[in-house]
């Protein structure tokens, strides 16, 4: 019984390690300023475009203890934990936090995310090759137009090594509390979406075979990034 047990361990061990989490950003400590997710155990993803989880895979409703200080126009560095095993496309959304409110206690519900990066694959062979695959961190710059303010920084990896049919993309999220300085506010974000609702389950850029596309270039899944 004793080796059945540590064989079934081990083996699950083994099966879950190919996921991950992003539970911090550089110089910080875990789930300070990032909103701890249900899967800080399991490592597991949301599968679910229409389920609230797509938002930030909260674990319990509130906000994380800490914001994170950072300037417009410097970067931000998420940790992977372990890293980004899987292959798929990396984003991230910032939303800003109303007035009235801090990042501690916005839900991020609403038309209120502006994307502000997306990687895109190269194609050889019909496969598709992302350059974050295989990264435990990963930098994105602040746009340098942004207001002053407190926002939500909302980290996305959707593995695709499954997703040849509707709900096979996985998503692996996490969603921090900054707050920005040194912005010039000359520009307002465009294209706002909400999470719920921004995907659909068939969108091209996350029902797709990586491993044998055709040649086609990718489309990623929701709205353009916004520039300055």
């Amino acid at each position: 019984m004793k080796v059945t047990t540590a064989f079934a361990v081990l083996a699950a061990g083994v099966q879950a390690a190919p996921h991950y989490t992003f539970p911090n950003l550089a110089g910080t400590s875990a789930w300070s300023s990032v909103r701890q997710t249900a899967n800080f155990q399991s490592n597991g993803p949301v599968t679910d475009v229409n389920s609230d989880a797509i938002r930030c895979y909260q674990r319990a409703a509130g906000g994380a203890p800490d914001t994170t200080d950072v300037k417009a126009g410097g970067q931000i560095t998420w940790v992977a934990a372990p890293n980004i095993y899987h292959p798929g496309a990396l984003s991230a959304y910032m939303a800003k936090v109303p007035s009235g409110k801090t990042a501690a206690d916005f839900d991020g519900s609403g038309a209120v995310w502006f994307k502000v990066y997306q990687d895109m694959p190269t194609t050889s062979g019909g496969q598709y090759t992302w350059p974050s695959n295989g990264k435990s961190q990963i930098a994105f710059t602040i746009p340098q137009c942004l207001a002053d303010g407190e926002y939500l920084f909302r980290i996305e990896h959707v593995a695709l090594h499954s997703a040849s049919s509707a709900g096979g993309a996985q998503f692996y999220i996490s969603c921090a509390q900054v707050r920005v300085s040194g912005g010039s506010g000359t520009a307002q974000p465009s294209q706002l979406v909400s999470f719920p609702g921004a995907y659909k389950a068939t969108d091209p850029g996350l029902m797709i075979n990586i491993y044998n596309n055709g040649g086609k270039a990718y489309q990623p899944a929701g709205p353009s990034v916004f520039t300055c």
